[in-house]
């Protein structure tokens, strides 16, 4: 059986990162993707797709991303049911994410948040430094990171 989705697209919205009670991380958001063909009045259609992902990845993606990033993601197709408040079955189908990859550069990610007049830039870390074992630091410029 092959269960495989790649989809690249913006998000609609920042990701909603939360926790469970055994404090594993997940986030859920909406990726738009535009279809591959325009509609009779010649304008493109998106569809809009609904994604979770888990644990440190959950975490990563929500720092790292916003409102209107453009990704690409891949997981497998899930349906999951339950029952809501009225007593009614609710029926969700979402992609899992395994992996995502981030298709824009921080210059362009600055762009975007301050014309969209969201919150501050996606966290970094204080001073560009990284622990490594043993306690040294080492010093990361901005150019050697991928986004």
């Amino acid at each position: 059986m092959i269960n495989r989705v790649v989809l690249i697209g913006r998000m609609t919205k920042d990701v909603e990162l939360r926790y469970t009670q055994s404090g594993t991380a997940v986030g859920s958001f909406t990726l738009a993707v535009n279809r591959p063909f325009k509609n009779n009045n010649g304008e493109r259609e998106a569809d809009f797709i609904n994604a979770v992902i888990w644990r440190k990845p959950a975490e990563n993606f929500a720092n790292f991303t916003g409102k209107g990033a453009q990704v690409a993601i891949e997981g497998r197709l899930q349906t999951r049911n339950y029952e809501n408040n009225q007593g009614q079955r609710v029926y969700v189908t979402e992609v899992v994410v395994d992996n995502f990859s981030l298709l824009e550069s921080k210059a362009e990610a600055d762009k975007r948040r301050a014309e969209n007049g969201t919150e501050q830039p996606a966290q970094q870390p204080s001073n560009n430094k990284f622990a490594q074992p043993g306690n040294s630091e080492i010093d990361i410029s901005d150019d050697d990171l991928p986004f």
